[in-house]
């Protein structure tokens, strides 16, 4: 919590931190209901988009919500879902569920491939023609408010400091921007709404994560086949190890191949990025990827705890919506749509509160009227499904979800109550020996990667002389307490090799490589002594995702 002091200060009616589905779909909707309103966006990316990575299947109805005619507006999705397989892999073969057998809350009627990050600078350009203000290249660092007051917006961060924090030429000053309300909409284990979750207590329990990596690749056309979904479980992952892979054909030959990790795994050894690299490898799989060319890559730590996990979504002066509140829908792996209704809700329930005159209290229906859109529902309807595979691991987790699913859709409730999440995802790390150690093969560059060419093609870009922004609370920790315990895990649950253990002189140091950041967050999550943490670094650093 800062306040403005000598800082520069602008004002706006709503202020939007994060221009993601969830974000735009709020400043959209408010527009659309309340033209004289004045909304800003702020978005740390480079450009709109430059940091949006999902699968992604869409379900519309969030888009259809929203914009009812978005086809008819050029809204840029891909192909329809022409079929959806759920897949079980043993390292060789590959057991297809049969449609039939699927239980329909896991079902994606009218589903659309989509490139995220394309749909979101469209999203971007509606909102802009509405009024909406938009701000790329603008990190929010800190949130606005006196004491332990009600948040009043947003501080943004200094650009021009160099590694010390010093200023350098042309170093400008980060702004104060005040709101009447602010959104927060950073995605997953934002750090403004870390912040704004603890201060304000509105955690109710744990939330859980799971770190997606996604290739795209450009396929030939006799393997490419428009609009076919494909869902897997089991291999790479032990049966200790929940998750899941996935393969979508994309439009234009575009190949969509990816890994969620949920972090609640137990082996310190185990590393997501080489467990994506082996998913690739299997006999379902290694046939598209031959002769295709690997374009794209990157990583995101998504939310999983589902429906116990969501926190308190109102605050005084403000909210939390999309990922940065936890609408995923983990076993159906969609979130978009949910995101966009948040929006949708929070939109109306600031717009009301406005109109009466109001700002900077707690809005007391802003909960209510962001799950009436039919969140609710959906996640209460699958919110044992993340605790069964935890508790039971994947083979007897999936079964047992599987029958809770299918007994939930018949008997319109769950036999099981509700089942809760115990543990933050750190704190399910066993100790090194306790579990065999996991070794992975050399990358043979053609179908599998190391992390160093996979970077490159995330097209990052932070310049080395600003302060880190993966900041140690006690840099003694990873060599100290980690290494010894747990074999500091770090270079290996990061899918972008920021962390490093080295030696100098004979003896173990850290280093951390910032400029190699991805944003996936997963170090603030996975870190077992929860040393490390994410700040923003200089607006417009970071990855600049293409179509993804």
């Amino acid at each position: 919590m800062a306040e403005a002091g000598s800082r520069e200060t602008l004002s706006t009616d709503v202020l939007i931190v994060g221009a993601g589905p969830s974000g735009l779909a709020a400043a959209i909707r408010i527009k659309q209901r309340h033209p004289e309103i004045a909304v800003t966006v702020v978005e740390k990316a480079a450009e709109i988009g430059g940091h949006i990575l999902s699968g992604a299947v869409m379900d519309p109805v969030g888009l259809d919500a929203l914009i009812p005619d978005w086809r008819q507006k050029g809204a840029p999705v891909g192909p329809d879902v022409t079929s959806d397989t759920y897949h079980f892999l043993t390292a060789k073969h590959d057991l297809a569920l049969p449609h039939a057998l699927m239980p329909p809350q896991l079902k994606t009627p009218n589903g659309v491939i989509v490139s995220l990050g394309n749909l979101v600078r469209w999203l971007g350009e509606q909102a802009a023609e509405l009024g909406v203000d938009i701000f790329p290249m603008t990190a929010a660092v800190d949130v606005l408010s006196s004491g332990n007051g009600p948040v009043r917006g947003i501080i943004t961060g200094d650009l021009g400091r160099d590694h010390n924090g010093d200023p350098k030429p042309g170093f400008a000053e980060g702004i104060a921007l005040e709101a009447k309300y602010t959104l927060i909409a950073e995605g997953a284990r934002g750090s403004l709404a870390k912040h704004v979750i603890a201060s304000h207590s509105l955690a109710r329990e744990p939330q859980k994560y799971g770190l997606g990596i996604k290739e795209v690749w450009e396929v030939p056309a006799d393997r490419h086949r428009p609009g076919k979904v494909d869902h897997y479980l089991g291999f790479p992952l032990d049966n200790a190890t929940s998750g899941g892979g996935f393969v979508y054909h994309a439009e234009d030959r575009k190949l969509y191949v990816g890994l969620v990790t949920y972090l609640d795994y137990k082996n310190p050894t185990l590393s997501p990025f080489d467990e994506f690299q082996r998913f690739k490898t299997h006999p379902s799989v290694a046939p598209l990827l031959e002769g295709a060319t690997r374009i794209s890559y990157g990583a995101r730590a998504v939310t999983a705890g589902g429906w116990q996990s969501i926190p308190t979504l109102a605050f005084p002066g403000g909210g939390l919506i999309g990922c940065a509140a936890g609408f995923m829908n983990a076993p159906r792996l969609k979130a978009i749509h949910n995101a966009i209704l948040s929006g949708i809700g929070a939109a109306d329930a600031v717009a009301d509160a406005i109109g009466m005159g109001r700002q900077h209290d707690l809005i007391a229906d802003f909960g209510q009227r962001i799950m009436a859109t039919g969140i609710s529902t959906e996640l209460q309807g699958v919110r044992n499904v993340k605790p069964l595979w935890t508790k039971l691991g994947t083979v007897v987790g999936a079964l047992a979800a599987g029958v809770e699913l299918w007994t939930s859709a018949i008997f319109r409730r769950s036999l099981l109550g509700t089942l809760h999440h115990e543990k933050q995802d750190y704190q399910g790390l066993q100790p090194k020996g306790a579990l065999p150690a996991i070794t992975y093969p050399r990358p043979d560059g053609k179908l599998t990667f190391d992390r160093a060419s996979s970077v490159y093609l995330a097209n990052l870009a932070h310049d080395e002389d600003q302060p880190v922004h993966l900041l140690l609370a006690d840099p003694a920790v990873p060599v100290r307490d980690n290494l010894p315990r747990f074999g500091e895990p770090a270079p290996l649950y990061c899918p972008a090799g920021v962390y490093e253990m080295a030696e100098e002189g004979a003896a173990p140091v850290f280093r951390i490589h910032a400029a190699n950041c991805v944003h996936c967050k997963t170090c603030d999550i996975k870190d077992p002594a929860q040393n490390i943490t994410w700040v923003p670094p200089e607006g417009g650093s970071g990855p600049n995702y293409s179509g993804m």
